[in-house]
């Protein structure tokens, strides 16, 4: 409108119609194809509106840009058009992904039984919720159960194995079954899972999986602890804000490389003290491997002891905002974290 305004007072050597073009081309990078349509449609008005000013409507001169304005406008609604199609498309593509993401990577309950519970999960991959680092809980009828591991590798190509590891847990978890039995089903389903999606035999030696498995009893004040492979949890005591690393006795090796007789032995669980207040941490080593400028791992042990009075979630908030402060602003690795914080435990235990 502001353009065939200002071309009446231009003199008649200066024609400015031919920037009507740009009101078009404006609105289709940012607008869709009823908006570019419309913009186009009074652009192409506004140009006749000019050329009756100067009555050179008829002219070859109009007439040429009339014809090429109406061009670049129809050209822009069918890009418009095209792009809208794509954009749908993706938005239903990313709905689904999103949607199947977190089918395999189920975010945890706030309470199971007894036992508080918080996660944090970042993705090394942009927009993925999911990656190379797992976790999940189930309840028994008396305890509550745990999971966290890292599959070999990180990112969007190690989903596969994600979703193998989590659903032989989610599969048994739930059973009346120990511990043990437990860790042997899902390293079963893992080594059928790695030997019947690998392209080869050398591929999957170099396939697996390390792993953290624990059971909280409800009417006892311990936590039972299986680790293949994987870095040892902490504990925090709700008095004197002592942080303690359980280190398993008798680890065993870690998810798929028990395949072809390379483990064989029976999976020891070790009990630790575990009281109503204390909180378990579990993590990845995307959380301790992660630097900070000069390249120091990040110390977490000595982090947790700072925020010993914190419940589960802002204790997880916290480790999250100051791990990511470490690094710079940007953790470069799949990264897993869960806090369970025992609740009472009943008098007759």
């Amino acid at each position: 409108m502001a353009i065939p305004v200002a071309d009446a007072f231009l003199p008649p050597d200066i024609h400015v119609a031919h920037l009507l073009a740009v009101a078009t081309a404006v609105t289709a990078v940012g607008a869709g194809t009823r908006a570019t349509t419309l913009v186009g449609s009074v652009a192409l008005l506004a140009l006749v509106a000019a050329g009756v000013e100067r009555h050179t409507l008829l002219t070859e001169s109009v007439l040429v840009e009339l014809g090429a304005l109406a061009a670049v406008s129809a050209l822009l609604v069918v890009f418009t058009h095209l792009r809208d199609r794509h954009e749908q498309a993706l938005v239903r593509a990313r709905s689904v992904s999103d949607t199947a993401q977190r089918v395999v990577l189920r975010p945890l309950p706030e309470r199971a039984g007894p036992v508080w519970l918080a996660s944090e999960y970042h993705s090394s991959e942009a927009d993925a919720y999911v990656g190379g680092d797992l976790y999940a809980s189930a309840r028994t009828s008396h305890s509550t159960r745990l999971i966290i591991g890292d599959v070999r590798g990180k990112g969007l190509a190690s989903i596969s194995d994600t979703a193998i590891v989590l659903g032989a847990f989610r599969a048994a978890a739930h059973r009346d079954i120990p511990l043990p039995e437990l860790v042997a089903y899902v390293e079963d389903a893992v080594r059928w899972g790695l030997a019947e999606f690998s392209a080869s035999e050398a591929d999957l030696a170099e396939r697996f999986v390390t792993a953290v498995m624990v059971d909280i009893p409800d009417d006892e004040p311990v936590v039972h602890v299986v680790s293949c492979g994987h870095p040892p949890p902490l504990l925090l005591r709700r008095a004197g804000a002592v942080v303690t690393t359980l280190q398993v006795p008798e680890p065993a090796p870690p998810l798929g490389l028990a395949f072809g007789g390379m483990y064989d032995g029976m999976y020891v669980p070790a009990i630790f003290p575990f009281h109503e207040g204390d909180r378990l941490i579990l993590y990845t080593d995307g959380v301790t491997e992660a630097r900070d400028g000069s390249g120091e791992f990040y110390p977490l042990a000595e982090r947790v002891a700072i925020w010993a009075d914190r419940a589960p979630g802002p204790l997880v908030e916290a480790i999250t905002a100051d791990l990511e402060q470490y690094a710079g602003g940007r953790v470069d690795d799949d990264m897993a974290m869960i806090v369970a914080q025992r609740g009472r435990v009943p008098a007759t235990a």
